[in-house]
């Protein structure tokens, strides 16, 4: 059975979660919708006016009586709740992405919608969306009255975890904290296999995605999709022992104190989709396409957009690279590499000038290269004093500044420094993706909010940095340290849920220009190389230099200058958050089995790979070096069984490729 309804006296299922979650019994209205399998079960119930549910995994609990409601400027909807009636569908929909980790997805779920009218006779619709591993819900408003809108100020919505889990998450900074006052901006250090009970370092709870690992049951990720300019974007409190996680919004500080932290929209009207992904391994949190899934293009694109890879000066180069001669030597790199692009990061304004641009614009072209520009976002919402400033905040700067960069060919553009997830700068990342499909620009977020979704409602959207990125591994020998961990959590959190810009697969032994000076990278070639492949974006960064062509391995600069940035399928092979990762990546035909070991220790695997059953994989591997830090790279044929078994061994720091 699919949808199931039934009414429940007291002393069953209202007594059971009336003893769950601490509340007296009363009468029940419950509701039930499984997955197109059967094996995911969500349950809605009301228990004394108020609305919780709950999610079951293989008959396993993965999610506790939860509550669900919001407080609005229509009505109370987190209590005196009267039960209306059920609505059901069944979803079966096939869409196609070019960004993404799979290019074409059919997304089948069952979905049921539970009505509700408040104190008041307000009516409140929650729709869930189930499919073979996860849940999407959300609220549904209608006209009442005189109001045309509803303004959310608070929602209750809850995850309520079975108290064996225990976590993987990165925290919420304070507001108006970090460079020039530019947080929160998700650059914050993942905390693992921590207890439900851990405080958050600043004790703003957690941005999303959050991982959770229930016992020996299984896994959980939780977070949300479809939200631009029609709601803020969210996170979750600490966690509360009688409630679980429940929802936050942004902070009062953020954006200097502007904007409110509600959220409204006009009636009728939904919020964004809350997402739940659950399995008894990590393989269907890796391979989830549920961000996606329950979202709908919001334009179409101009012309069609171009994958492929940047370089980049300024990751080690910095600011005192921003002038025309070392970005003519990136341009002539980018046209040795067969690479589609060249990011002229900031300061160009004042350090190259606009009739600079034009003209280095002109020489990439005639070298089969475009420019993509780095702005600030700002405005008035941080400190960052970097231009171009005041270029992308206004819908007329924005649109002169647009015009002029598809005159000169400009195809991309880097937007910085967010720093806030209220309503109206939600609404300014979207302004500015319509405003540069308009004019055929590609766009990339950094210092920003998770993505949620956009890859399929903004065709012209690559990827945010809203991850700690390889910037910080420049600046610090600490996190140049921590790239194996950092490189093995993304995988599993991060990256499973919106296309990541990490910043750079880094060749540069040294993080100095000279190469010799300053902390080392602790990684290997190899590493790095299968990082291009384990962070997923559409346009990837290989943080290649001039200096890299006489000094690396020719099987290295090969693979890094055919390496794939778009993919037809994921599959996850192996790995545990923080430690390890293999991820197999299929691009039109040709499979990339890819590994990265975060630990301190060598790793051996005997991997499953039906896939390549039977067949003669290059394979690309680390082999101790006694007089270097590094290990060095080789390359060699192998053949994967034919029951697909191959065995592979990755050093500390170190990774493999099978392709």
């Amino acid at each position: 059975m699919i949808f199931m309804k039934k009414v429940i006296c007291r002393h069953t299922v209202a007594a059971a979660v009336c003893l769950m979650v601490g509340l007296p019994m009363a009468h029940a209205e419950k509701n039930t919708v499984v997955s197109p399998d059967g094996k995911l079960k969500v349950t809605t119930e009301d228990v004394d006016g108020k609305l919780y549910y709950s999610v079951d995994y293989n008959g396993i609990n993965m999610m506790q009586p939860s509550r669900l409601g919001v407080e609005s400027n229509i009505g109370d909807f987190t209590q005196g709740l009267k039960y209306k009636s059920v609505d059901t569908k069944v979803i079966d929909k096939t869409y196609t992405m070019r960004s993404t980790k799979a290019s074409n997805v059919t997304y089948k779920a069952n979905q049921m919608t539970v009505n509700y009218l408040n104190g008041k006779n307000v009516p409140v619709s929650v729709t869930f969306s189930v499919s073979n591993h996860d849940v999407a819900f959300c609220y549904s408003f209608v006209q009442t009255g005189d109001f045309k809108h509803i303004i959310v100020n608070k929602e209750i919505t809850a995850f309520n975890l079975p108290k064996q889990t225990t976590t993987f998450l990165s925290p919420q900074s304070d507001p108006m904290i970090g460079w020039k006052r530019t947080k929160p901006s998700y650059e914050e250090e993942y905390t693992t296999d921590a207890p439900l009970t851990a405080k958050s370092k600043y004790g703003r709870g957690y941005t999303f995605p959050c991982l959770f690992r229930v016992g020996n049951d299984g896994w959980v990720q939780v977070s949300e999709t479809g939200t631009h300019g029609n709601y803020p974007g969210c996170r979750v409190a600490d966690y509360d022992p009688a409630k679980g996680y429940e929802i936050a919004f942004p902070m009062q500080g953020e954006s200097d104190g502007l904007g409110s932290t509600s959220g409204a929209f006009a009636l009728p009207g939904s919020t964004p989709w809350r997402t739940i992904t659950v399995g008894t391994t990590l393989k269907p949190i890796v391979e989830t396409t549920i961000a996606y899934d329950v979202v709908d293009p919001c334009y179409e694109a101009s012309q069609q957009y171009q994958p492929g890879k940047y370089t980049w000066s300024w990751l080690i180069w910095q600011d005192n690279s921003i002038n025309y001669n070392d970005q003519k030597q990136f341009v002539d790199l980018t046209a040795a590499m067969g690479y589609e692009y060249v990011l002229i990061d900031n300061w160009w304004d004042t350090q190259i000038g606009r009739a600079g641009i034009e003209k280095l614009s002109r020489y990439a072209q005639s070298k089969g290269v475009s420019l993509m520009l780095w702005y600030n976002s700002n405005g008035v919402a941080n400190d960052a004093p970097q231009g171009p400033r005041n270029c992308m905040n206004t819908a007329v700067a924005r649109k002169k500044e647009m015009a002029w960069m598809k005159s000169i060919g400009v195809k991309g553009i880097k937007v910085d420094f967010f720093g806030s997830d209220k309503q109206h700068t939600m609404q300014l990342y979207e302004d500015i993706l319509s405003d540069a499909n308009d004019y055929g620009i590609q766009v990339i977020f950094h210092g920003c909010t998770l993505p949620r979704g956009w890859e399929r409602m903004y065709p012209n959207f690559v990827s945010s940095e809203a991850v700690l990125a390889s910037e910080n591994v420049f600046f610090q020998e600490h996190h140049a340290k921590r790239e194996g961990f950092e490189l093995t959590m993304h995988p599993f959190c991060r990256n499973t849920v919106a296309s990541m810009d990490w910043g750079g697969t880094i060749m540069n032994r040294y993080m100095s220009r000279d190469n010799k000076s300053r902390h080392r990278r602790y990684t290997s070639d190899v590493f790095e190389m299968a990082s291009a492949v384990v962070n997923q974006a559409s346009i990837q960064c290989i943080a290649i230099y001039p200096n890299n062509l006489n000094e690396l391995p020719q099987h290295e600069i090969e693979f890094l200058k055919e390496v794939p940035t778009t993919w037809d399928e994921t599959r996850f092979v192996d790995g545990y958050p923080g430690k390890y990762v293999v991820l197999a990546r299929r691009h039109g035909t040709q499979w990339y089995v890819v590994g990265l070991n975060g630990t301190d220790k060598p790793l051996s695997l005997t991997l499953n790979l039906p896939m390549t059953a039977g067949s003669t994989k290059t394979y690309y591997y680390d082999t101790p070096n006694k007089k270097s830090f590094w290990p060095d790279s080789k390359v060699k044929q192998i053949k994967v069984g034919n029951n697909g078994k191959v065995k592979v061994t990755m050093l500390s720091n170190g990774g493999f490729i099978l392709k």
